[in-house]
């Protein structure tokens, strides 16, 4: 592997001085701000109640996706447990919660909760440390709460098998981190003259190509830039998730990056992408608001109707949108019931109702919502 023949941004004269056409990014600002303000205008009208969980939702999706980007799979129902109860927004019963998980939603409700607080050395550090509790990533020790020091080479982003290893980016050196984070950070506590979603991009940009830590650079930089989108919302409430927009785009995103990475401080082709994909997110919130109305129309029509905590849990997994078919079985290991039992509460629904047969073919009936 050879990186000799690539100039990155970080080894330009001029670094970091970034330039940018706004008169190019002017039509994505306008419409990012038209759709940022429709959602919050929807949202003023539906109360304090369902504004808490549209944004318990979009905070579960946030914590899952910002992890899934970097191949890491968290339980939805402990991430959705562990905001909630930090939130003090009722969901019923709690899943158990493990250490990794408070890690991640720490961060990620840190960086928007307080997004007025300055960034400094040890909140970065503190981050840092959320996210790996015990000291190590995968089976590797890493320095937690520090910048990393290359004692095992440069840090780079590699692909592909052992010996055709491919080059997409080589962060600058670990002994020069101490003057750049030093940089960035004065940049990112002072006002200046960016538009505040111009500022969001070109922090999530600049954090990333530092790659000051061993591992999580990804995810530190994501929450970095929405630190700075919650200070352009003027509210620490979220109702979109960036990062579950770029989960979706994630080809797109690591293609803009390297190439961005790679060219020269012109990066408006990235600011570019960066408000395209935050629009995309912003209009995917509409959804996300949509199904939370739903959900709280459903338990308005059957409010008078008697039910278990068990058909509560699965009825309530069914409207958050369950992955595959329903089925006793699933049922009864969700449930932690026995497989009599939860015949008798699907039984008992199909009587009142609330569960239809699927339509979908199968080897085991299945079972949906009555809409």
């Amino acid at each position: 592997m050879n990186s000799g023949d690539c100039t990155y941004i970080w080894q330009a004269t001029d670094w970091p001085s970034w330039r940018y056409d706004l008169a190019t990014l002017a039509r994505s600002l306008t419409d990012v701000s038209r759709a940022q303000g429709l959602l919050i205008g929807r949202l003023a009208d539906v109360g304090l109640v369902l504004r808490d969980q549209a944004s318990l939702s979009v905070l579960t999706e946030e914590v899952i996706t910002t992890s899934a980007i970097e191949g890491e799979q968290l339980n939805v129902e402990s991430v959705r447990s562990s905001i909630a109860r930090r939130l003090g927004v009722d969901i019923g019963a709690l899943a158990p919660v493990d250490r990794h998980v408070e890690g991640v939603v720490e961060m990620v409700l840190d960086a928007t909760s307080n997004c007025n607080a300055q960034i400094t050395r040890d909140r970065l550090f503190g981050w840092h440390a959320a996210l790996f509790p015990t000291g190590y990533s995968g089976l590797v020790r890493i320095n937690v709460g520090g910048w990393r020091d290359d004692a095992s080479g440069p840090m780079q982003v590699v692909s592909g098998p052992l010996g055709r290893q491919r080059i997409h980016f080589e962060a600058p050196p670990a002994d020069q981190l101490g003057p750049e984070t030093d940089r960035f950070l004065a940049w990112a506590n002072s006002a200046s003259n960016e538009p505040p979603l111009i500022k969001a991009g070109l922090a999530h940009l600049w954090f990333v190509t530092l790659h000051p830590f061993d591992d999580g650079n990804g995810r530190i930089a994501r929450a970095v830039g929405d630190l700075f989108l919650a200070r352009a919302d003027g509210s620490p409430q979220r109702f979109y998730s960036l990062s579950a927009q770029i989960q979706r785009e994630r080809k797109a995103y690591y293609g803009i990056l390297e190439r961005t990475q790679k060219q020269s401080l012109d990066v408006t082709e990235w600011l570019a992408w960066f408000l395209e994909t935050l629009h995309r997110a912003v209009d995917q919130a509409q959804h996300t608001l949509e199904a939370v109305l739903a959900k709280t129309r459903f338990w308005q029509r059957w409010a008078t109707t008697p039910l278990n905590e068990r058909q509560i849990k699965l009825v309530n997994r069914l409207l958050d949108g369950f992955d595959g078919k329903l089925t006793s079985s699933k049922w009864a290991a969700i449930a932690k019931c026995s497989p009599d039992t939860a015949l008798r509460d699907i039984t008992d629904l199909l009587a009142r109702g609330i569960l239809q047969k699927s339509d979908a073919g199968g080897r085991s009936t299945s079972y949906e919502l009555n809409d």
